[in-house]
C-alpha cells in the first residue's frame, strides 16, 4: 500500500498469493482508509489478485462496490494484464453494476507502472513515488 497527499493517491497490491480469505475483510479495510484519508485516486494492482470467486464477486457488487461510488474519488485506476481475462470480466461486470451512480473516471492499464506515470505526468511526483514503492 501507498500513499500520497499530495496527489490524493491511495496505490494497493495484493501480497497474499493465492490465498484470497481475506479478501472482504481487506476490501472493507480499503474502504474505510480511503474515507479517512479522503482519497481521490485509487490505484489497485489487479495483476497479482488470484481469480474472483463468484461468491467474492457477489460480495463485491452487494457490499463493496456501493461504498466505492460514494467516495469522493475523481480516478479509480485499475492496472490489470490482458492475461488476466477471470478477473477482467468480473472487474467489467461490477463496472456494470454500479454504471449509473459512478461519479469519478475509470482507467485501465496493463501494470501499475504505467498507470503511476500517466498518474503523475507533470507533477514531479514520479520518482518520489517510484522510489518510495521499490523501498518497501
Amino acid at each position: 500500500m501507498q500513499h500520497d497527499a499530495v496527489l490524493g493517491l491511495l496505490r494497493l497490491e495484493w501480497i497474499s498469493e493465492a490465498n484470497t480469505a481475506t479478501l472482504r475483510s481487506s476490501a472493507e479495510a480499503l474502504l474505510d482508509l480511503a474515507r479517512q484519508l479522503a482519497v481521490r485516486t485509487l490505484l489497485i494492482d489487479m495483476n497479482t489478485v488470484p481469480n474472483i470467486s463468484v461468491e467474492d464477486e457477489q460480495w463485491l457488487g452487494t457490499n463493496w462496490m456501493p461504498g466505492i461510488v460514494q467516495l469522493p474519488l475523481n480516478h479509480l485506476i485499475l492496472a490489470i494484464d490482458s492475461t488476466q481475462m477471470h478477473n477482467q470480466l468480473a472487474i467489467d461486470a461490477l463496472h456494470d453494476l454500479v454504471q449509473p451512480t459512478i461519479r469519478f473516471e475509470s482507467h485501465y492499464f496493463s501494470d501499475a507502472g504505467s498507470a503511476l506515470n500517466w498518474l503523475c505526468e507533470g507533477t514531479g511526483r514520479l520518482p518520489t513515488l517510484l522510489a518510495e514503492w521499490h523501498a518497501r
